[in-house]
């Protein structure tokens, strides 16, 4: 099959690791033709240029700022985004017929190429729901239903709704996505949404007691004391305020240590309080480059998972599967309507507490300071991850719709 898959992240070959590169070679090692557009911001000063190979061409696409900009630009970015995407698909793979679509959300606002696309080609289409925008917006109070910010909302809720009437089917991270956008979305039929859930190509992970003490040393991380990680997005989606109660409550915890890693819109107010408190029990990195940030990782103890309370979206961070590809158990703080924690305690790799419960949490802190409990519980995890949550896994339940179409150009 000749596949195109769209998305906003940045990356020029298939080889790089993450959830949608990992997904694309399995794609490759399944003998189809892979065509991929993966844009590059305005501010890189990197013009429009197509990437080939001999299973897979990347066309590497300017488009205006989305990140780290402010919302006056980002926004108009973000509403150019379709016609600029339609444009390189008439520009660069205008000979192409394509029989499958993949396109992931984050952004809703693809849908117009998606469609271009589907109707030119008679292509069947596949969405990878990785976000349920703009619900998650007015869960942070960032849109309203009503006023002038109504407006935006029933905007990209509109927009929202063609892209899910434009997708032959949709594939949900869990089984509470499911049912979300099936009960919240009434001309969805049911039967085209299904799970297929974060994935990678797990790799192993060595864990080597000098290499885990000198990098302890390196950035200042207590020796001898259990150290849980949070590695990533820090943004409202966070609930960081939560994360600040959680710190505090565990500054004279003798046995654990918090160790903070990555960047975004709240960052500044994690740095005020270390700043200000300088707890001894706890360390604020900013955003390290891939590699390092994974070896650090990797030398951790525990993953940490938070999200915000106010969520009525069930939401399912990616980060769970570094957590698990490096055998470490999962302590997840997050709101009541996903079902991460769920997962976690049924899979038997880690705990849940609601986003709220400060004197649960630093119970589960206590709890997993025990090394045969985390030993248990961490090979759990990897077992967990090797049997559900596979690249490969997530290609079959994808392909199984399409087996039984005519391969072009293979």
């Amino acid at each position: 099959m000749n596949v195109l898959f769209l998305t906003l992240l940045d990356f020029s070959s298939i080889d790089e690791r993450g959830i949608y590169t990992d997904l694309m070679r399995e794609f490759v090692k399944a003998n189809h033709n892979i065509y991929i557009i993966s844009p590059t911001e305005k501010r890189k000063k990197e013009p429009t240029r197509l990437l080939d190979s001999v299973k897979v061409k990347i066309l590497k696409l300017q488009i205006g700022n989305i990140q780290k900009t402010n919302l006056i630009e980002k926004g108009i970015s973000t509403l150019t985004l379709e016609s600029k995407f339609r444009e390189g698909i008439s520009q660069f793979f205008n000979d192409v017929a394509f029989d499958l679509v993949l396109y992931s959300t984050p952004p809703i606002t693809l849908q117009k190429a998606v469609e271009f696309v589907k109707n030119r080609d008679n292509a069947k289409t596949y969405l990878l729901l990785k976000d349920i925008f703009p619900q998650n917006a007015v869960d942070l109070g960032l849109l309203k239903k009503t006023g002038v910010k109504g407006l935006i909302y029933k905007y990209f809720r509109s927009k929202e709704e063609r892209l899910y009437r434009i997708s032959d089917y949709i594939g949900c991270m869990s089984e509470a996505n499911v049912e979300y956008i099936s009960k919240n979305n009434l001309n969805v039929k049911s039967e085209i949404v299904e799970v297929c859930p974060n994935s990678i190509e797990p790799e192993n992970v060595k864990k080597d007691e000098t290499t885990t003490y000198n990098l302890k040393n390196k950035y200042g991380i207590s020796i001898g004391k259990t150290v849980f990680i949070y590695g990533g997005n820090l943004g409202k989606p966070q609930g960081v305020d939560f994360l600040l109660e959680c710190l505090e409550a565990n500054e004279d915890n003798e046995h654990s240590f918090i160790l903070i890693v990555g960047s975004g819109t709240e960052f500044g107010k994690l740095e005020n309080y270390f700043e200000i408190k300088k707890p001894k029990n706890a360390k604020l990195l900013h955003q390290l480059p891939k590699n390092d940030y994974e070896e650090l990782a990797n030398s951790c103890d525990v993953g940490l998972i938070f999200l915000d309370n106010r969520f009525t979206i069930p939401n399912f961070p990616s980060r769970l599967l570094s957590y698990m590809q490096a055998s470490m158990p999962v302590l997840a703080a997050t709101d009541g309507n996903t079902d991460i924690g769920r997962v976690v305690e049924d899979g038997i790799f880690g705990f849940w507490c609601e986003s709220k419960d400060v004197e649960k949490f630093n119970k589960l802190v206590n709890s997993l300071c025990d090394l045969n409990l985390r030993k248990e519980l961490g090979a759990n995890a990897r077992n967990y991850l090797e049997n559900n949550y596979t690249a490969k896994h997530s290609y079959e339940i994808i392909i199984n719709h399409f087996k039984n179409m005519e391969k072009r150009n293979c």
